[in-house]
C-alpha cells in the first residue's frame, strides 16, 4: 500500500526522526516569470499538485496520475514529508521543482510500505497548480487522545490513522503487518521514557489550538 495520501498521515509522525545526515536539493525545471507570479507558497497555505515520485535508480512508486487526481494539502502542519514542507515553500502556480529528498527529510529508516525501501532517498518532480489560503491547523494531539488523559496509547494512533486515511477514501486492516509497523515505529521515537505512552511532551506533531 504505497499510497501517498495514506503515507502522509502516518508522516505526521516518522518524518520527525532519523539522521541528519543529507540535505535537501531543489531543482527548477520551469521558471514564472515575476509579473506572472502573483501568489508563492507559504506555510499554512493549501496547495494543489501534480508529482511523480521515484527512487534514486528511477523505479516510480507514486504520482498523481496514479490517483486520476491532483494531490491537495496544508504546507507546513506535517501532513506530508518534511522535504514536502521544506520544498515547496516561495513557489509560484505553474512553478515545476525536482526535490532530491535525503530519507531523514521522507520515510527515514523505516522506509514506506513494499514500494519505498528503507533510507531511501526519494526524487519528486511536482508542479503547483493551485495555491489558497489554509485552514488553522488543527490540535492533533488532543484528536487522538480520544480518551482525555493526557497520553497517547497505541490503540489511540491506530485508530487515529486509520479514520484519518478512511476519511481520504481508502481503506486499511488495522492489524496488516504495515499498518502495526508504522505504529510501532512512531513509537520507538516518539516513546522517550518507554513507558508505553506518548505524552504530550514527547508528542512532535501539532499540539496547540494556535501555531
Amino acid at each position: 500500500m504505497a499510497k501517498l495520501t495514506y503515507l502522509c498521515i502516518a508522516c505526521f509522525f516518522v518524518a520527525l526522526v532519523a539522521s541528519e545526515e543529507g540535505e535537501l536539493k531543489i531543482d527548477v525545471l520551469q521558471t514564472v516569470e515575476d509579473d506572472k507570479c502573483t501568489r508563492k507558497s507559504k506555510r499554512l497555505d493549501m496547495l494543489s499538485m501534480h508529482y511523480v515520485g521515484t527512487l534514486e535508480d528511477g523505479t516510480k512508486f507514486d504520482s498523481s496520475a496514479d490517483h486520476g487526481q491532483p494531490f491537495s494539502f496544508q504546507l507546513g502542519i506535517g501532513q506530508v514529508i518534511k522535504g514536502w514542507d521544506q520544498g515547496l515553500l516561495d513557489m509560484c502556480i505553474g512553478e515545476k521543482r525536482k526535490l532530491t529528498i535525503p530519507s531523514h527529510l521522507g520515510y527515514g529508516d523505516q522506509g514506506a510500505g513494499e514500494k519505498i525501501p528503507p533510507k531511501s532517498t526519494l526524487i519528486f518532480e511536482v508542479e503547483l497548480l493551485d495555491v489558497q489560503d489554509g485552514p488553522k491547523p488543527e490540535n492533533i494531539f488532543k484528536k487522538i487522545d480520544t480518551d482525555e488523559d493526557n497520553k497517547l496509547s497505541r490503540e489511540e494512533i491506530s485508530d487515529f490513522i486509520v479514520k484519518q486515511t478512511e476519511q481520504s477514501g481508502q481503506k486499511i486492516d488495522p492489524s496488516a503487518k504495515e499498518h502495526t509497523d508504522v505504529v510501532e515505529n512512531i513509537f520507538v521515537h516518539e516513546d522517550k521514557d518507554k513507558d508505553g505512552h506518548i505524552s504530550h511532551d514527547e508528542f512532535s506533531g501539532p499540539k496547540h489550538e494556535e501555531l
